[in-house]
């Protein structure tokens, strides 16, 4: 029987080191790049990523009209124009004042569909059509809800303003919006 050489353990012990190092940088890489955070964005606990810092830009102001030409409400409107604007609208924030809201501005009129992918407040979604009607109100989206919510008729704008605004300022399907740029 031959006598068994020392040399093979340590070279085998060695071996495994080496494997675990590698491995242990390579989670190591992952992970640092899974957590790495820039000045926008966070994870809270829910592993929900939000916008930090938002501020709103008030593009323009929208006036909520009765059928009759009425008077309802008005808020401040931060346009969304562009396929970046549009695709990004609300998504990631945290707060939006009672009189804010956002409007998507479509080139031409056509069924809309929108969803609450990665957006933190629930909504109100007014569909409106290019005579400036009210056609579809979606009323307190739910947040991050990947489902679709479709406008009922074709629409070119679309307001999104927090939940519960249409209910408490009395807003119907039918009513009209009236906007103006004041930047």
């Amino acid at each position: 029987m031959a006598k068994k050489s020392n040399t093979q353990k340590p070279k085998s012990k060695l071996t495994s080191i080496i494997v675990v190092v590698i491995i242990l940088a390579f989670l190591l890489l992952i992970f640092s790049n899974i957590f790495k955070s820039n000045d926008r964005k966070l994870k809270p606990a829910n592993n929900k990523i939000v916008e930090k810092n938002y501020k709103f830009e008030k593009n323009g102001e929208l006036t909520f009209q009765n059928k009759d030409g009425g008077f309802i409400s008005a808020i401040d409107l931060e346009f969304a124009e562009n396929n970046n604007d549009r695709t990004d609208g609300l998504m990631y924030r945290t707060e939006m004042k009672e009189n804010q809201g956002m409007l998507f501005i479509f080139p031409t009129e056509r069924m809309q569909s929108f969803w609450m992918k990665n957006t933190v407040l629930s909504l109100d979604m007014l569909f409106v059509n290019s005579k400036l009607e009210i056609v579809t109100i979606h009323k307190n989206t739910k947040p991050y809800d990947e489902n679709s919510y479709l406008s009922s008729a074709p629409a070119q704008y679309v307001v999104e303003v927090n939940a519960g605004y249409t209910t408490s300022q009395n807003i119907k399907e039918g009513d009209k919006v009236i906007f103006r740029r004041t930047d």
